[in-house]
């Protein structure tokens, strides 16, 4: 499980520059207000209720797991939700970091099987948004990332990037 928290670290941080699948690109993504270790495990049994539902499994940190990873940054909460026995593929990931603590981002990539991805999501976030009315989408940039917390403000309907940082995030591929 640490080996795959650090790996999706690695991902959402960018490291790595190398285009990545079209199915691995972010299509949807939340933030969900979780600052109460009584939130985190509603959303955990909610998270296991709809990926049971679907044929999925949940797989999240230990508390040890979080104490190692948050040697290296600071983290309150991760986990994934997988398709197949092995982990064969990511449905969704849900974590925090240390400029969002207790804001967890929920994200969904496009997914091998689009449709099941879809219809997962379709299902999980309206009840999020209702158990957690604070949840706030994030908006994706043309290569799948998040923008950073610093670039990102907040409306009524969800987070947009600052005017004065998007420039960073304009797609130059054209």
């Amino acid at each position: 499980m640490v080996r795959a928290i650090a790996l999706l670290s690695l991902l959402c941080f960018g490291c790595a520059v190398k285009e990545q699948p079209q199915w691995a690109k972010t299509v949807a993504a939340y933030e969900v207000p979780l600052p109460t270790a009584g939130d985190k495990a509603r959303f955990v049994r909610l998270l296991k209720e709809q990926a049971a539902a679907s044929g999925l499994h949940v797989d999240t940190a230990s508390q040890n797991e979080l104490k190692t990873l948050s040697e290296v940054s600071p983290i309150t909460f991760s986990a994934g939700v997988w398709q197949g026995k092995d982990d064969d593929e990511s449905i969704a990931s849900a974590m925090d970091f240390k400029d969002h603590l207790g804001r967890v981002w929920l994200t969904f990539p496009l997914g091998k099987h689009p449709q099941r991805t879809a219809g997962f999501r379709d299902k999980l976030v309206p009840l999020i948004q209702r158990a957690w009315p604070g949840t706030a989408s994030l908006p994706i940039m043309p290569n799948g990332a998040i923008p950073l917390v610093e670039d990102l403000t907040p409306t009524p309907t969800g987070y947009v990037v600052k005017p004065s940082a998007a420039a960073k995030y304009r797609d130059t591929s054209d």
